[in-house]
């Protein structure tokens, strides 16, 4: 391993490592968000990610402006798809289900929830499944893509991101302004030296724009799901590994310029980019929750859970593990990442999301919360 691998290990474990620490100490879990809408009408933690929204698309464009990104956009967001609809929509279901998303599994788990675990299980095995077929979802994405080549808006109405930004960024901050006036952002304490979520959205957007700077890239780690699910399967049976042809592509390929690093990776059963990038995020967001919860005398390992729950949490993995290769991506990557550059795919994902957290809110209720 060289020197350039070292330093991009080292900078994701310390993203991985602040975004875990903020998320547990303010408790921003994305799935929270969107099921508290449904099912307790409750709008506050939607408008501190609206807040964590804004203010990543101010940075990013300043960032852009400066030269600071080096890429733009980033890798691995690419047109949108009808499917970028349907895996949003999927993906709403699942996260709902499951008590947290991708990320929010993580803090959770490294906070001591068990479920989280089952729901870790369940990610890795859809994530997988999905190599199943592949091919037919792949083609698909091609036939219903729209504006191909074109990724943001900005590039499909061929006009300055800064315009469409400053639009996007000025309406907003208007309605947020509204909305703290009318009944603020803060919550009640949950735990010792509890982190507002206001001032978690700020921190947050500036985790955001380092990993875009140092990185090329915003947040995101589903595609090490998958990955992790085939060095499992390939463990028992490399012949059908090398059969699904998923994790033959190499999605994945720039250059980071300041490091001399050249990144190239998929979802295959190999140490690459991917897995240099993903894995230590996914180990620092656990380690960060796990400093947490330790700091705040906060974790507990929790067993003693109905049996329905685990089911739910497993269940709604898997359901989302599926939904981020199909998506593709998650919420994080998709709300954190391609919204603040008004990433069509991510805006289509966040319009499938919407009826996919209220269906999932609707299972919840009638199955995991009803007895």
């Amino acid at each position: 391993m060289n020197n350039p691998q070292i330093i991009l290990i080292a900078c994701n474990l310390l993203l991985g490592l602040a975004a875990g620490f903020i998320m547990h100490r303010s408790d921003f879990c994305i799935a929270g968000m969107f099921r508290d809408l449904f099912l307790f009408r409750s709008t506050t933690m939607l408008k501190n990610l609206l807040l964590l929204i804004l203010t990543s698309m101010i940075l990013f464009e300043v960032a852009r402006r400066s030269g600071l990104l080096f890429i733009f956009p980033f890798p691995l967001l690419g047109s949108a798809s009808v499917t970028n609809l349907l895996g949003g929509c999927l993906f709403g279901i699942g996260m709902v289900l499951a008590g947290g998303c991708v990320v929010g599994t993580l803090y959770k788990f490294g906070a001591g929830s068990v479920t989280s675990a089952f729901t870790l299980l369940g990610l890795i095995l859809g994530s997988f499944l999905y190599s199943e077929f592949h091919p037919w979802w792949a083609g698909l994405a091609k036939q219903t893509t729209i504006f191909s080549g074109r990724v943001t808006i900005p590039q499909i109405l061929d006009v300055d991101p800064g315009v469409i930004v400053l639009i996007f960024a000025f309406v907003g901050a208007a309605w947020l302004v509204k909305e703290v006036r009318k009944s603020g952002l803060s919550r009640p304490a949950m735990i010792d030296n509890y982190l507002q979520p206001w001032k978690a959205s700020l921190l947050l957007s500036v985790i955001g724009l380092l990993s875009f700077a140092a990185v090329g890239m915003p947040l995101g780690i589903t595609t090490a799901y998958a990955k992790l699910g085939a060095f499992v399967v390939n463990s028992l049976g490399p012949e059908h590994v090398a059969k699904l042809g998923y994790f033959a592509g190499q999605p994945l390929n720039y250059n980071i310029p300041h490091l001399n690093l050249a990144l190239r990776g998929g979802a295959g059963a190999q140490l690459d980019g991917i897995a240099l990038v993903q894995f230590p995020l996914i180990g620092g967001i656990i380690l960060g929750a796990f400093f947490s919860a330790m700091a705040a005398r906060e974790f507990h390992l929790h067993f003693h859970v109905p049996a329905r729950q685990y089911v739910s949490a497993l269940c709604g993995g898997l359901i989302m593990g599926l939904a981020a290769r199909m998506a593709p991506a998650c919420n994080v990557w998709h709300l954190l990442g391609g919204l603040p550059i008004l990433g069509a795919q991510s805006i289509l994902f966040l319009v499938g999301l919407l009826p996919g957290a209220w269906l999932g809110t609707l299972v919840l209720t009638k199955t995991v919360l009803s007895r």
